[in-house]
């Protein structure tokens, strides 16, 4: 089989590393001829460049729409002839349906990765793109209502998680050290510092309970514009509640974490929330989008209410309190991880849905 992977980027991302996460495994394990093609140079996750896979790099111009871009990947496609598109993202989508149709391709579409409640997307490119699929992925149920896909032709792959990840994390004492970490406990948060997010809640349940405690700090680590939030901080807490932007050893730093939180109500199934699991951390989450799918209230997680400080604060103490129930949470966290979110689950799924569609 041959397979063309069509992604906007490879910059850091859930999505970004769930495509290098099946590259690597597909290209080792499986004899397919695979190759991906991105519209922006910059590569985040640079292992992709060591597996046996062809990237072709279509620069984007900078106005929103490049027609430019339908040309050079029709080009890609008639000369690679793939069995199958996959794209990942909705612009792929788009720019890759005029060669589908020239050319008769099937296309699988794995655009839905969040499942946020409003939707405030161009409702007409997604009816767009999911007419012309053949097969839409969803990594979460409540992806596919959120996004109103046809049911007919949608299916849902959750995430999964390499364990090979955290296999070698640097020692939590030197991870200390750099960031100057004192305190017997740490939360983190990991997530992309913008509004859907909601920074705000988390910040706020930090600073409700760092008034009251000396032995605990917070973590916020991410990419994006992280000033408003920063300005929440008084300058007292500002070395208990510390924002460290994008970090490259983001799993070595989670691993010196107490728990792990995440207060935002768009996610499909949440990645950061998948390897602070992985990790044995206990997890409190916004009960939105796929993350019920994720974390069983009370059995190995908290679900917590939209955009609520002092739900978040009850929580977190509750777990400061009560090490036995954190660990317990936690290590049945890593088991469902292991069970029902593993990685060569995920990869099977795709292998076995590229096969049934080849077969067709």
């Amino acid at each position: 089989m041959k397979i063309l992977f069509f992604i906007e980027s490879l910059y850091a991302g859930g999505k970004e590393r769930r495509l290098v996460e099946l590259l690597k495994i597909l290209s080792k394990n499986f004899k397919l001829n695979l190759a991906v093609v991105i519209t922006k140079k910059d590569i985040h996750y640079k292992e992709v460049l060591d597996l046996p896979i062809e990237i072709h790099i279509i620069e984007r111009k900078h106005f929103k729409k490049d027609p430019g871009l339908f040309f050079k990947f029709f080009k890609i496609m008639k000369k690679f002839e793939p069995d199958i598109i996959h794209v990942w993202g909705n612009m792929a989508a788009l720019y890759a349906i005029p060669a589908k149709i020239i050319l008769r391709k099937k296309m699988i579409n794995s655009q839905i990765t969040a499942a946020p409640k409003i939707f405030k997307g161009s409702l007409l490119n997604h009816i767009t793109t999911f007419f012309f699929s053949n097969v839409i992925i969803s990594n979460s149920h409540a992806g596919i209502i959120s996004y109103n896909a046809p049911k007919e032709k949608s299916i849902v792959i959750n995430n999964g998680f390499d364990f090979s990840r955290i296999a070698k994390l640097e020692a939590p004492d030197k991870i200390r050290k750099r960031l100057s970490i004192t305190t017997k406990f740490v939360v983190g948060m990991v997530a992309t510092f913008c509004e859907l997010k909601d920074y705000t809640t988390y910040i706020k349940a930090a600073l409700t309970i760092v008034k009251t405690r000396t032995d605990i700090s917070f973590l916020c680590i991410g990419s994006g514009d992280s000033s408003q939030y920063q300005k929440m901080v008084p300058n007292e807490f500002k070395r208990k509640i510390l924002f460290l932007g994008k970090q490259e050893n983001v799993e070595s730093i989670m691993n010196i974490c107490y728990m792990g939180v995440l207060t935002t109500y768009t996610e499909g199934i949440p990645n950061t929330i998948m390897e602070f699991m992985a990790l044995s951390k206990p997890v409190i989450v916004t009960n939105g989008g796929g993350s019920k799918e994720l974390v069983l209230d009370k059995k190995n997680g908290f679900l917590i209410s939209l955009s609520n400080p002092d739900e978040l604060t009850e929580k977190i103490t509750f777990l400061l309190d009560n090490s036995d129930e954190a660990i317990k949470l936690g290590n049945k966290g890593q088991i469902r991880i292991n069970n029902e979110f593993g990685i060569e689950k995920m990869v099977n799924s795709f292998y076995k849905l590229y096969q049934d569609l080849c077969a067709e």
